[in-house]
């Protein structure tokens, strides 16, 4: 029998490492962080336990990376859900959606995800980032910022601040609510994206990601 193929091999390698990712993703949200051990995500990913350790430096960055991936695939699967659309907007709607609803949806996971993040290693910069950080920068930019490079972050770290918030234990602040806060700093209509209920949460007024002042129609 002739060897694999180099790109066989490296599909192969894709498949695996996905695997680990979509296991970890899977434990860490019906039993936490702790209680999920690298041997039980090999196990439910039918891999051997000495590849979780190649493709990883340890539990912590796999957590990242498979969080990452989720978001991600989320974040690409709301942008492009019918109806599809190139209007900024409602593309930087959907995506501020996607992110809150994750924390929703998934809040042990997600609760996990934050709490490495201000860990020793903090923030880790992996290709499942790195795809997510593409997204959401072409956001911004379709949305019609003129510097993507700064407003890139700023609207990462409301992203995160409003997860910190909603995932806060014993004092979660409301989606909604979050989201109304959201929407108005950006000048987004409450019915773009998926709103919740039937109108918007009071909430203040802040400015645009441009600089431009929100107002009140007369």
């Amino acid at each position: 029998m002739s060897p694999r193929s180099a790109s066989v091999n490296e599909e192969l390698r894709r498949r695996s490492r996905e695997r680990l990712l979509q296991a970890t993703v899977e434990l860490v949200s019906e039993r936490g962080y702790e209680a999920t051990t690298l041997g039980d995500i090999a196990d439910r990913a039918g891999s051997a336990r000495g590849l979780v350790s190649y493709y990883f430096p340890g539990k912590r960055q796999l957590l990242q990376s498979a969080v990452h991936r989720l978001m991600h695939r989320t974040l690409q699967e709301a942008l492009e859900r019918e109806p599809r659309t190139e209007d900024g907007r409602e593309r930087l709607a959907r995506a501020i959606d996607a992110i809150l609803g994750l924390a929703e949806d998934r809040p042990r996971l997600m609760r996990s995800h934050m709490a490495g993040i201000l860990q020793a290693e903090g923030f880790i910069r992996c290709p499942e980032q790195q795809r997510l950080a593409e997204l959401l920068r072409d956001t911004v930019q379709r949305y019609g910022t003129s510097d993507v490079d700064h407003d890139y972050p700023v609207l990462r770290a409301l992203l995160m601040g409003a997860v910190f918030a909603e995932l806060l234990p014993g004092a979660p602040m409301p989606t909604a609510t979050l989201r109304a806060e959201l929407f108005t700093r950006y000048g987004l209509d409450w019915e773009l994206g998926v709103p919740p209920g039937e109108k918007p949460p009071g909430g203040t007024r802040a400015m645009g990601l441009v600089d431009q002042p929100v107002t009140d129609a007369p």
